[in-house]
């Protein structure tokens, strides 16, 4: 039994980490955009029933629900699409990570495990980036682009 798990875990170590993170990064700005599409009617226009929701459902203790429900329906079309793109990737896991915390605290206390799953995943793109599959990789925001271009490494190969 010991070797078959190895073996597993060896080949489970084959799965390139640039195909996690793009994982990483769908799935969740799906369930956001999806969730910020059912704000609005037509492209942009916030729908009467996302007034009422955040008058009388969400009711954040924090902010007028006029100010939460633009912030929210905005965030839930512009952060995942910076995650698709993998641009800016760690500021629109943030981003979403904030939102999730909102809604678990605020929203829907219960749905503690389906908001787990969402942090978890928003966590991990925060800790290891987007990967090569990213703008920010060809931008060299991020990655070993963007290690290349660190302080240090500008110094040391001006001091050659």
């Amino acid at each position: 039994m010991i070797p078959f798990i190895r073996n597993l875990n060896t080949m489970f170590d084959r799965i390139p980490n640039d195909v996690v993170a793009l994982a990483l990064r769908l799935f969740p700005a799906m369930v956001f955009w999806q969730s910020g599409r059912t704000k609005v009617e037509g492209v942009f226009t916030i729908s009467d029933s996302t007034w009422f929701l955040f008058e009388h459902e969400y009711a954040l203790p924090v902010i007028p629900f006029e100010v939460a429900a633009v912030l929210a329906t905005v965030a839930e079309h512009a952060l995942p699409v910076l995650l698709i793109l993998g641009l800016f990737t760690r500021f629109a896991a943030l981003g979403l990570f904030v939102m999730t915390l909102v809604i678990q605290v605020f929203v829907y206390p219960d749905a503690w495990i389906l908001h787990g799953l969402w942090a978890a995943t928003l966590l991990a793109l925060m800790a290891r980036g987007p990967g090569m599959v990213s703008v920010d990789r060809w931008l060299g925001l991020d990655g070993a682009g963007a290690a290349e271009r660190s302080p240090a490494k500008l110094a040391a190969a001006q001091a050659r």
